[in-house]
């Protein structure tokens, strides 16, 4: 709307102004006088003027477009096509706007946001070197819409980047707020499951290690969210220090205030290093990790077994663990970035630490509906009384409950049915 308006207003500026010069130049038409003969006319007498011959009629007089009248006639109208016809044509030349404005697009035309790179992305929301990335899909919008007013509140939210998995978010993240959202293909179904263990949140989540490779590629640092966090202050005064990666620990045991920042010691071989917020620097190290993370998904396919149900997670561990003394990792306190299965469950402890607190995240539970509920308990819902701090502004919720649970709902009604129909039977 502002921009159609602007539009508007820069048309109607250029007509008046057009209108100005025109009326003055046919007004004043006559060839320009130089010195002398104006100073002849200057001084000859009325009786000597009005003896000169009747001249034609203003309209009746040839333009020639080799004097300066018609040069600047010509020029006149260049400025003309310039100010009116180009912005109405969306021309380029007219699309640099300022950046620093929350209300800006990318300086160049997008026609279809498919054809819209992450190389553009990145260089479009980049502030200082670094990005916030996020990945999601369109059923997670609320949560997305969440995620961003907590970060609004920082002053970190220009720099975010939503990597959309599916065309409708994409569309969506960048008709209310564009250039902040991309799609790297292929794409995801919107409809899948994305429920924990289940394949489509293994299709989502395996992505990740690859799209923030490409990110460090291009050489900017980035910072990785998922959108079930909650900002409650500015995460960036702990990323102090030249460290290659920075993450948290997951594990609800709680640790001494003086512990250990380097990789935690492993519980059966194994770390329980959370995938889900990560900050990487662009350094060798940090290409490295993520490098050998890819490699570690690509050799844990999916199988949809009860025993082995696979994501990003374990894969990280595992590659944190294969690059040891090859990349300098930094875990971050734990008193400001705890798992949910200690910030939720763990009052006492939330009572010991208040006020450290900084990024807050909604895991150790399953299910859209029940960690939206969670968050609406813990005061952590922001969206319902907020979401005019969010640069997507109000939405319409998404409530529908996500395919897997309707699978499992559908499967129980259908158990109910049948030992109902066996009892009739009997």
């Amino acid at each position: 709307m502002k921009w159609r308006l602007s539009i508007s207003t820069r048309c109607h500026s250029w007509t008046v102004i057009a209108d100005f010069f025109v009326s003055y130049i046919f007004q004043f038409s006559n060839p320009i006088p130089t010195p002398e003969n104006f100073l002849t006319s200057f001084v000859s007498s009325p009786v000597t003027t009005m003896a000169q011959p009747q001249q034609r009629p203003i309209a009746n007089r040839p333009i020639s477009f080799l004097n300066r009248n018609g040069l600047f006639l010509l020029l006149l109208a260049l400025l003309v096509f310039l100010g009116v016809y180009l912005p109405l044509s969306e021309s380029p030349l007219f699309m640099f706007q300022n950046r620093t404005s929350s209300s800006s697009s990318p300086s160049f035309v997008v026609s279809d946001w498919r054809d819209y790179s992450l190389a553009q992305a990145a260089k479009f929301v980049a502030k200082n070197g670094t990005v916030i990335v996020c990945a999601v899909s369109y059923p997670f919008l609320p949560f997305l819409n969440n995620w961003l007013i907590s970060i609004s509140r920082q002053k970190h939210h220009e720099k975010v980047l939503v990597i959309a998995e599916d065309y409708a978010l994409l569309y969506k993240v960048n008709e209310k707020w564009p250039g902040h959202a991309v799609l790297i293909p292929p794409a995801l179904d919107p409809k899948a499951a994305h429920h924990f263990g289940s394949q489509g949140f293994y299709n989502l989540t395996s992505r990740r290690p690859q799209h923030l490779l490409d990110i460090l590629e291009l050489g900017y640092n980035v910072m990785y969210n998922d959108v079930d966090m909650v900002w409650l202050q500015d995460p960036f005064k702990y990323l102090q220090g030249g460290h290659d990666v920075y993450f948290m620990d997951d594990m609800t045991t709680i640790k001494p205030l003086n512990y250990s920042h380097g990789l935690p010691p492993s519980r059966n071989g194994v770390t329980y290093v959370c995938s889900c917020m990560i900050f990487l620097r662009c350094t060798s190290g940090a290409k490295l990790l993520l490098k050998k993370w890819v490699e570690e998904i690509r050799a844990q396919p999916w199988s949809n077994t009860e025993a082995k149900k696979p994501h990003d997670q374990p894969a990280f561990n595992r590659a944190l663990h294969k690059t040891t003394h090859q990349v300098d990792v930094y875990l971050l306190p734990q008193s400001a970035f705890p798992s949910g299965g200690l910030y939720f469950k763990n009052k006492k402890w939330v009572n010991e630490t208040n006020g450290k607190h900084v990024i807050v995240h909604n895991n150790y539970i399953v299910g859209y509906n029940q960690k939206l509920k969670r968050f609406q308990d813990f005061g952590l819902w922001l969206v319902d009384d907020f979401s005019h701090e969010s640069p997507l502004e109000k939405l319409e919720l998404v409530q529908e409950q996500n395919t897997e649970e309707k699978k499992q709902k559908g499967r129980g009604r259908k158990q109910t049915e049948n030992r109902g129909q066996k009892q009739n039977i009997l």
